[in-house]
């Protein structure tokens, strides 16, 4: 991966994203990112089923606030974009949007908490990814 700060993951979008009206319905941004997140991680070498068997803790969702801002429509070519803004021992908190030809159709501020894959309880994230993250940090946090 390079040291971009932003990653990009491109997604078209299909029927089964949209309603009625060809328009995407506002659950399936919330997938899109997931998706972002996880090539992210991928990129990094730290794959979501790599993390889970091997080291034994995952990623999940602790909160998200989203702002809905222009819709997206049936055909249309997308970016989805993740930066890491906080890195602390147990939890991330990134930025993320969904770009339209670099214009933003929605963005969105998430928390995940690093958890044990077997409990699901908080811990901190192991020195090695730690490490890797912290890298691509843009607004340094106090652990």
């Amino acid at each position: 991966m390079s040291s971009e700060v932003r990653f990009s993951w491109p997604t078209r979008v299909y029927w089964e994203d949209t309603d009625a009206g060809g328009v995407v319905y506002h659950a399936r941004y919330v997938a899109f990112m997931e998706r972002a997140r996880t090539e992210w991680m991928r990129a990094m070498g730290h794959g979501q089923e790599t993390m889970r068997n091997g080291d034994g803790q995952v990623f999940v969702v602790r909160a998200m606030a989203l702002d809905f801002l222009k819709p997206a429509r049936l055909d249309d070519a997308l970016q989805t974009t993740v930066e890491l803004l906080q890195c602390r021992r147990a939890s991330l908190v990134m930025r993320q949007a969904v770009l339209r030809d670099g214009q933003p159709l929605v963005t969105a501020q998430v928390r995940l908490a690093a958890v044990g894959a077997r409990d699901f309880r908080p811990q901190a994230m192991h020195d090695t990814l730690y490490a890797t993250l912290k890298r691509f940090e843009t607004q340094h946090a106090q652990d």
